[in-house]
């Protein structure tokens, strides 16, 4: 049989249904793809990645034996564990090979629509019937990414969060044409992981966690721009106040707490003052212009060397690890779900 010749053939979710998944594989191998891989092994699954540079498949194991080792230095890791969880990772010299045997696809590659709907087209053709194929895509739908595929309806996006590993939610965004048990095996799948599966009933461009990080990021960048805040203070603020309180409560709650007719009249008087405009601010313009973007290019609001934004994300980790282990209570071997 050739390798397209089962493409066409209807997909049976079923398999995912009778929680029969133990084989995934995970394209595209970078920031975000080393971390969903390595969620999908502690778990327990056998894990097939692939990735078209060599530097990401020959550094996937290193990587991934740092953000365990950092797990069991938080205590959310038995030491033991790791090199049961490093073997059941495993790299394949080809997009094909890692496809093989394939039951639950997640793809992890650069943000172009071009680059995944030839990818999901691939995917169809190298997969079995039953598979599942999923998208992280942090800005195109799936209706967009499985545009070419044959059969879209085992087609969904689980968009997880930087890094994959430590932040426990995953939004489930299924398509029009994202048939029902597909939502289904894949909610699941995810809570397989000890991860917490946020489904969404219609697909929205950005979802829901970029769309409200989007509006934050308009206003805090407006106030940079016109010089009302140092950029150290805009964070601190944020963090301390805004984020310090959503750590432990969704916004919705914030307001129940606060009582609606406050937060309605706040509403009211500051909304017609906000920056409600598409324009980017000139700020971030002209640091974007620059090539000054980030921690990868060592300057954006902040100045880094190699050493400084090392340990920037070695605290930015230790910081969400604590927030982990207070928040979500882990389970065997160290999934972990919400304390109630």
């Amino acid at each position: 049989m050739k390798k397209a010749d089962h493409a066409p053939a209807a997909p049976r979710p079923s398999l995912a249904s009778r929680n029969a998944i133990r084989q995934v594989a995970v394209l595209g191998l970078g920031t975000m793809g080393h971390g969903i891989a390595q969620s999908f092994a502690l778990a327990g699954f056998q894990v097939t990645g692939f990735d078209e540079v060599r530097a990401a498949r020959s550094s996937l194991q290193r990587r991934v034996r740092g953000n365990l080792e950092d797990l069991a230095d938080a205590g959310l890791l038995k030491r033991a564990l790791i090199e049961p969880v490093l073997a059941r990772i495993h790299v394949a010299d080809s997009e094909a090979g890692a496809l093989r045997e394939a039951q639950f696809v997640t793809e992890a590659v650069r943000e172009d629509l071009a680059v995944k709907q030839a990818l999901f087209a691939r995917i169809e053709a190298l997969v079995p019937p039953s598979a599942i194929i999923a998208s992280n895509s942090s800005t195109f739908m799936i209706s967009q990414s499985a545009a070419k595929m044959q059969h879209p309806e085992r087609a969904i996006v689980t968009h997880w969060f930087n890094p994959p590993h430590i932040v426990p939610v995953v939004e489930v965004v299924p398509g029009p044409r994202t048939n029902a048990a597909t939502t289904r095996a894949t909610l699941a799948l995810v809570r397989r992981l000890g991860k917490e599966a946020i489904l969404l009933r219609r697909e929205i461009p950005g979802f829901l966690v970029n769309r409200i990080q989007a509006a934050l990021m308009r206003e805090v960048w407006d106030l940079l721009d016109q010089g009302v805040a140092s950029a150290e203070d805009l964070d601190a603020a944020v963090r301390g106040a805004l984020g310090f309180r959503l750590a432990a409560l969704g916004q919705l709650e914030v307001g129940d707490f606060g009582g609606l007719d406050v937060h309605g009249a706040v509403f009211r008087n500051l909304a017609p003052l906000i920056k409600s405009d598409a324009k980017l601010p000139a700020a971030v313009a002209k640091l974007i212009a620059a090539g000054h973007l980030g921690i990868k290019t060592e300057r954006g609001f902040y100045t880094y060397t190699a050493r400084s934004a090392a340990a920037k994300r070695a605290r930015r980790d230790r910081i969400f690890l604590a927030l982990l282990k207070l928040l979500y209570a882990p389970l065997s071997p160290s999934p972990w779900r919400r304390r109630s």
